[in-house]
């Protein structure tokens, strides 16, 4: 994934926030869930926890039938 789509990806979910902290908040602390979840279960060990979190967290955004936290 390149860092172009990423920042876009953030930026969505930043802009459809109603507040700018508490995304971040619930960003970093899906990273934190899914790091310990890493040490389970190796799906993809190159991709970064909060980068994880921010994809999945964009997707639950534009894909309303995926159940979001």
């Amino acid at each position: 994934m390149d860092t172009a789509h990423l920042m876009r990806r953030a930026e969505d979910l930043v802009n459809a926030a109603s507040n700018r902290y508490r995304i971040t908040v619930q960003v970093a602390n899906r990273a934190q869930r899914r790091r310990y979840e890493e040490f389970d279960n190796y799906e993809d060990p190159k991709m970064k926890p909060v980068i994880r979190a921010i994809i999945e967290m964009s997707d639950e955004l534009t894909q309303p039938e995926i159940i979001g936290e």
